[in-house]
């Protein structure tokens, strides 16, 4: 009765187990005009975007997957330099001959190839349109007074697939930049105390974005719960935790 239980707890939140070589992930399924796409949660800020038998990776970092009974990446974007952004390993890994990686200024020198996007460039890359939005700190700052991520360092992207636009937002906070985002139906915001945003934070971002969909992600100890009642009182807004400390 138990495991009926969890197959139907499953069932019930659209949410499907990825097995892979003894590695369970969740994993979402999204309609779009043209075919399902399918979100795999990693962990921590790496996701996992399958569409039209296309292969996306967000920062994918060797402490969450084990890249070697992952799919091969055909576009991989890296949010910004840091250590658990930005993993040489887990890109070698998932690079196949064709590969486009995509990041800052500041990853380019770390792996060869790269292709720099800047806050505000689009580019397309096997039909999925690609907008690196600005992704900083206002508040949160190091003990020397250096905010954790500088404006101009790092990117959120924006990735649309046909009719559904995503936006993962990397490490920021609620950016005035977040109020020019519009027709975005998922929304991936990081929740990562003392680096990023606060539960306070994020639902005001929601606010601003109106995102169908809400991922906290990058999250860490950060209380979920918090979030949920924060936009209690926005039923157009899903919230949807899953397991993305």
């Amino acid at each position: 009765m138990e495991k009926l239980g969890i197959l139907i707890i499953t069932m019930t939140l659209g949410l499907t187990p990825l097995l892979v070589s003894g590695q369970k992930y969740e994993e979402d399924r999204i309609p779009t005009a043209s075919g399902e796409l399918k979100i795999t949660f990693l962990g921590h800020g790496t996701l996992m975007f399958t569409f039209q038998d296309k292969v996306v990776h967000v920062d994918p970092w060797t402490e969450q997957a084990d890249y070697r009974q992952l799919p091969k990446a055909d576009l991989i974007l890296v949010t910004h330099e840091h250590f658990d952004h930005l993993d040489p390993e887990a890109i070698k890994l998932l690079r196949k001959e064709n590969t486009v990686i995509i990041g800052t200024a500041d990853c380019q020198p770390k792996i060869p190839g790269l292709q720099v996007m800047k806050n505000g460039d689009r580019k397309t890359f096997f039909g999925f349109e690609i907008e690196a939005v600005p992704a900083y700190n206002l508040k949160h700052k190091r003990p020397d007074g250096n905010p954790f991520h500088p404006k101009g360092s790092g990117n959120g992207y924006v990735i649309t697939f046909d009719d559904i636009r995503i936006y993962v937002a990397g490490d920021t906070e609620n950016i005035p930049e977040m109020k020019e985002l519009k027709n975005i139906h998922i929304a991936f915001l990081p929740m990562n105390l003392p680096y990023t945003m606060t539960p306070e934070m994020v639902a005001e971002a929601a606010r601003w974005i109106k995102p169908k969909i809400l991922y906290p992600y990058h999250y860490g100890e950060t209380d979920t719960s918090r979030l949920i009642e924060l936009l209690k009182d926005m039923p157009e807004i899903e919230i949807r935790i899953r397991n993305m400390k």
